[in-house]
């Protein structure tokens, strides 16, 4: 079987998690599975890193969607299937998810037929961004522009995911199992925690047994709406090196001091960040990862350095609500000053920012 699958999703839906726990459940239950981490911006990104870090095979398609670069998906899927021997491979999707269905599924079904199995098309959510759409009136400090979004996620998905279900009730995951079921009536739902593995066998299940319905709702791709969602939107990714003051040296404390700068000034700015991802790795290969999923949001910790550091490279990779040249100057501060409070060296090896509507990214 070579069966390939798109996991999109809203920012901070959780994707990645969920797609590590699933390459990892189909290892250990049916066979060999991989999994492509695919955004806008450059190489290197901390999905990618975090992933291989945890002993998790994965790749990456960087610089533009998957979308517009269907040869490198393919000759990326071939090598992962055919050379490596995977039967499964899965790919997020960068833009927020949106169009997948026509530029990826029907694109390849139409240029390489028979060539990948396709599964269906998962869409992850999970209960903070869906209050974008349950309950309109609150304020959540994202612009209205984004329900475009989530609303067209659950027309385009073949299997809509409740995740982070362990942080509900019960009571609670049933009433968003049957908000889904009420907004995604051709959609099979299932309610997980991919942190804690909950509900990912049988997700993982239905994706062996069934195939894409190859559904091609009008989405009115690149229309108004989609402009005016996507231009709220900018992406920043830097890399960069630290040289330590001492052995001692926590940086667990030097990214949660980073997160919480970076917050304070989207705040004091009136932005926001639907997701900040903050990856550290030393030299010997000890890691950390942190994510900041909002301004009202606590740091999440997904990672942690087994010990002081006495260097470490740092990848930060966002897409904010937030004008690109203020989102650069507002992350470049909270570098600068986190690095000067804890005495530190950075050198900078790759920067960017731009905004998501970049001519030919997504």
């Amino acid at each position: 079987m070579h069966k390939f699958c798109v996991v999109s999703g809203f920012l901070g839906a959780g994707k990645t998690t969920g797609m590590m726990a699933m390459t990892r459940l189909y290892n250990e239950k049916y066979g060999k599975a991989a999994m492509i981490s695919n955004d806008i911006a450059a190489k290197g990104l901390a999905d990618m890193q975090y992933a291989n870090a945890c002993g998790v095979v994965s790749t990456e398609l960087t610089g533009e969607c998957i979308c517009y670069q269907t040869e490198n998906l393919v000759d990326r899927l071939r090598r992962l299937m055919d050379y490596e021997k995977n039967e499964f491979v899965m790919s997020d999707h960068p833009g927020f998810g949106v169009g997948a269905l026509s530029h990826v599924y029907h694109k390849l079904a139409a240029e390489y037929p028979g060539e990948f199995e396709l599964a269906p098309f998962v869409v992850f959510t999970e209960p903070e961004r869906l209050r974008l759409l349950t309950e309109p009136e609150a304020e959540l400090h994202l612009p209205e522009e984004l329900r475009y979004v989530l609303r067209t996620q659950l027309l385009e998905c073949d299997v809509a995911v409740l995740n982070k279900i362990d942080t509900l009730s019960e009571a609670e995951t049933q009433r968003y199992v049957d908000f889904l079921r009420t907004e995604a009536p051709h959609a099979a739902v299932f309610a997980v925690s991919a942190r804690e593995g909950t509900g990912l066998d049988a997700l993982v299940a239905y994706l062996r047994e069934h195939e894409a319905s190859m559904r091609d709702p009008d989405i009115q791709y690149g229309g108004e709406a989609f402009a005016a969602a996507m231009s709220t939107i900018s992406q920043y990714d830097i890399q960069f090196y630290t040289k330590v003051c001492c052995n001692t040296f926590d940086g667990d404390a030097y990214l949660s001091a980073l997160g919480e700068k970076v917050r304070e000034l989207l705040r004091l700015n009136g932005r926001n960040t639907p997701h900040l991802k903050l990856f550290a790795v030393t030299g010997n290969g000890d890691f950390a990862k942190q994510d900041l999923l909002g301004i009202d949001y606590p740091l999440e910790v997904a990672h942690r350095f087994s010990s002081p550091v006495s260097d470490m490279s740092v990848v930060i990779n966002t897409s904010s609500v937030c004008e690109e040249q203020l989102l650069g100057e507002i992350i470049d501060t909270a570098i600068a000053m986190t690095s000067q409070a804890f005495q530190c060296e950075t050198s900078v090896y790759y920067r960017e920012c731009f905004g998501a509507m970049a001519a030919g990214r997504l």
